[in-house]
């Protein structure tokens, strides 16, 4: 790292758990951000911030003036345009020395493999149930990290599915594809616009904890926030030996 990285970074160089090593680990990491709403948002923001050194960003929409009430990358001058430029132009503000490759497109199973499998980290910021399954069949084919998150009304949720290790569970453990789950989105039933920004920076911090290799994930734990109450809480999450997404792994 050159002076102006070296001072860039320092707080995280003085951290014992990152340091330089770590830090170059971020610089050489690649993460993918799949949504860039409430919590891809919030999520990609702090990846740049702590130098990681490839974002890539898919998201099909553009800047609806609703979305600024939550979507932090977004200005008013932003309405009209497609997420992911307005995304990258404000992270290149912010940290121009991290690449940000854009997406505009919605990602199926066959989009979604070979830019999981090129990749160090997901982040599943997505806000429907058919993008979440086909990314965690990815993941766990490739066996690469996912950081979930979810967000609605007063409600969220954030986990991490460490796919790298045999015992994992994976996102089909805790929600089965067969599963009978209503489908709802913030559209219809409203979201508290500073949650989806809690979110979003906690799905950034395990991804950062995952990249860096410091300290430990929500791996096997669910982390559940009741905003309106301000209460945390956490739940376990087991491999289901009957998945049939990521039960037939072998060690």
């Amino acid at each position: 790292m050159n002076d102006q990285q070296l001072l860039r970074y320092s707080r995280h160089i003085l951290l014992e758990e990152i340091g330089i090593e770590g830090q170059e680990r971020l610089r050489g990491a690649r993460a993918l951000l799949v949504g860039a709403g409430g919590l891809g948002c919030p999520a990609a923001l702090y990846l740049a911030a702590s130098g990681v050194g490839q974002l890539t960003l898919a998201d099909p929409d553009h800047v609806d003036l609703t979305n600024l009430q939550r979507q932090v990358l977004y200005r008013t001058d932003s309405v009209g345009a497609p997420k992911v430029e307005a995304a990258r132009l404000a992270l290149a503000a912010l940290n121009p020395e991290v690449e940000v490759v854009c997406l505009a497109r919605r990602l199926d199973e066959t989009s979604l493999d070979p830019l999981v499998k090129a990749c160090d980290v997901v982040l599943d910021c997505s806000d429907n149930f058919a993008t979440r399954h086909a990314l965690n069949r990815a993941c766990v084919k490739r066996r690469k990290p996912l950081v979930s998150g979810a967000a609605i009304r007063f409600d969220a949720q954030v986990t991490v599915f460490d796919l790298r290790r045999p015992d994992a569970p994976c996102y089909a453990c805790l929600y089965p594809e067969d599963g009978e789950i209503e489908e709802v989105q913030c559209a219809q039933m409203g979201v508290f616009a500073p949650m989806t920004g809690a979110v979003g920076a906690l799905q950034a911090m395990e991804a950062v904890k995952l990249l860096a290799g410091a300290g430990e994930t929500l791996n096997g734990r669910l982390l559940l926030i009741d905003a309106k109450r301000a209460e945390w809480r956490t739940v376990r999450v087991q491999q289901d030996p009957a998945c049939t997404v990521c039960a037939s792994r072998s060690g």
